[in-house]
């Protein structure tokens, strides 16, 4: 049984790991103590470390015949020093990795205008976090050049799920753009992430990218108002852009500047990959379903 590391234990990989702990035996870098036992119990074999800590990865180095890499880079600066400090890690050990999969984001495309996206196009990164993505992509397939490791890349928009939607945000009665100003988004359920992960490990080619997206291409007004409608919440309130830029903050602002609509063609034909969620729709009627047996359950 083949030996598969997992890097970034966070939600998406806890989804993955009951496809993974079948196939191969997993280790999970863990820099939370007390998750150690959770992951155990779930079939992983827990592994002591944290990326920011280049010193303590030393038994990353020559352990695994695959990685699965999901961290996000440091929340500051224009470089993503903790995928530096996995490749050293990983570089130090007798025998490297045959593949290696990362999960990046959407956002190294930056605003497209509302434009059809596939893999082909040049990145344009217009935030610091989308700059440290790309950092990090650019890195891992230097890194696949020089050693013959076969690195992938899936670049993730928005994510969801049942414990994943915007409904606090809709409760709070934070705004959207008015339709003449709204910008196209892109999802994936994380479900369906996790099994992209699972897929890309097997089936993905090297040095490859792939948009790791659903069917869907709505405008995010229209995501919150079909959450809004779902749960029975009041639809947000609609801003024109120079209003937006008065009322929001930066951070909320920086999701509505870039518009696109992400192809998935590659996620589909090239790694087989049978969307459980193919639009946004289907999410969130799953959701609502979910959300009606708990409901009913505590009653």
């Amino acid at each position: 049984m083949q030996k598969l590391l997992i890097v970034g234990c966070g939600d998406v990989a806890w989804r993955a790991l009951p496809r993974l702990v079948r196939r191969y035996r997993v280790y999970a870098l863990l820099r939370d103590a007390d998750e150690h036992a959770r992951w155990r119990a779930a079939g992983a074999v827990p592994l002591a470390g944290d990326l920011d800590d280049r010193a303590g990865l030393g038994r990353c180095g020559g352990l695994a015949d695959a990685v699965l890499h999901l961290a996000p880079p440091p929340d500051r600066g224009d470089r993503d020093t903790r995928t530096r400090h996995l490749l050293a890690a990983l570089g130090r050990g007798k025998s490297l990795p045959q593949r290696l999969i990362y999960i990046s984001t959407s956002g190294i495309y930056g605003d497209c205008a509302g434009a059809v996206v596939d893999e082909t196009r040049a990145p344009h990164p217009a935030t610091a976090r989308a700059l440290r993505r790309l950092d990090a992509e650019r890195t891992l397939r230097a890194f696949g050049r020089a050693t013959g490791v076969a690195v992938a890349i899936l670049r993730a928009p928005g994510i969801y799920a049942a414990d994943r939607l915007p409904l606090e945000r809709l409760a709070k009665g934070t705004p959207a753009l008015a339709d003449a100003d709204d910008v196209f988004t892109n999802h994936i359920h994380a479900d369906d992430l996790a099994a992209a992960c699972c897929a890309a490990l097997v089936r993905a080619r090297p040095n490859r990218a792939y948009n790791a997206c659903d069917d869907s291409h709505w405008k995010m007004g229209e995501y919150f108002d079909r959450v809004a409608d779902a749960f029975a919440l009041p639809r947000p309130p609609r801003l024109t852009r120079a209003e937006a830029a008065r009322q929001l903050s930066p951070l909320q602002l920086s999701f509505m500047r870039e518009s696109r609509r992400l192809s998935n063609r590659r996620l589909r034909e090239e790694l087989r990959l049978a969307l459980a969620y193919p639009t946004v729709a289907d999410g969130i009627a799953a959701a609502r379903e979910e959300h009606e047996r708990k409901s009913a359950c505590s009653s």
